[in-house]
């Protein structure tokens, strides 16, 4: 995918202002946002797997990754970085590893990156409410919670006495409180296609509670959210997309508007 065609003899600040888009448009979007961009500071040493990691090499050449809209999706195939940069976002700015708010302090297994530790966060503002969601941790944020927290505030009712979809939309509806950032890993994980479409208004509702979104996700359906920019993440850097020029979205068009023919080009002889 070309979007943004990018030269190849570019600068850095070319670079950035094709992903920032008209500076004056862009600065008044984000003026709302509580996180504005991020930067990365130094590299790291090129013996472990993070200097080798795409995006990581991207963000080497920006000044800055701007984020322009209340809900910005990093989307691309498995391997290019995008969970490990949203996982050393949510650090960086002092969430738990595992997940949950600033307040968690659990640790079942030291599992992150250090990327955060050359990550710089631009805030515009200090957000009221927060929360980490990670979907691969999820059982271990309910289980800290079961032993630590009376639940009033995540619906009075144990995540563990709920199915895993019941669960994620729980925490979202209940705990998301607005005037919050919430950042979310994967988040179609336990959803259905239904559900999922009700993660989409419940975001919309905190949106309109001056809250802000950043959310790591294969769903072609969570990613058609209109107020969103998506970012997409491949061997050759971080692209700003439309939704129809998504991967995800022209695989998932092309199977299921022939899905006899794919399954037999799939399943060849």
């Amino acid at each position: 995918l070309k979007a943004m065609n990018l030269e190849e003899g570019a600068t850095a600040k070319d670079r950035n202002a094709q992903i920032g888009g008209h500076k004056a448009e862009s600065e008044r979007i984000r003026a709302t946002n509580y996180l504005t961009g991020i930067r990365l500071n130094g590299f790291p040493e090129q013996s472990s797997y993070l200097a080798n990691l795409p995006v990581v090499k991207y963000l080497q050449s920006l000044e800055e990754l701007a984020f322009e809209k209340p809900v910005t999706f990093f989307v691309g195939e498995n391997g290019t970085g995008k969970s490990t940069l949203l996982e050393a976002i949510a650090v960086a700015l002092g969430f738990n590893p595992e997940g949950g708010s600033r307040d968690f302090s659990f640790s079942t297994k030291s599992s992150h990156s250090v990327l955060h530790q050359y990550l710089t966060t631009i805030k515009s503002g200090y957000p009221k409410d927060g929360f980490f969601l990670r979907a691969e941790s999820f059982y271990n944020t309910a289980t800290y919670l079961d032993e630590h927290s009376t639940l009033l505030r995540y619906g009075g009712v144990s995540f563990h006495a709920q199915s895993h979809g019941e669960s994620f939309l729980s925490l979202v509806t209940n705990r998301f409180e607005g005037n919050g950032l919430y950042i979310l890993d994967e988040p179609e994980a336990a959803l259905s296609p239904q559900r999922l479409m009700s993660l989409m208004i419940a975001i919309d509702e905190l949106v309109e509670e001056n809250s802000q979104f950043v959310i790591a996700t294969h769903s072609p359906i969570l990613m058609t959210y209109p107020k969103a920019e998506i970012l997409e993440m491949t061997d050759t850097g971080i692209h700003k997309v439309k939704y129809s020029e998504t991967e995800h979205y022209k695989i998932t068009k092309q199977f299921l508007d022939d899905p006899e023919r794919m399954l037999r080009y799939l399943f060849r002889d």
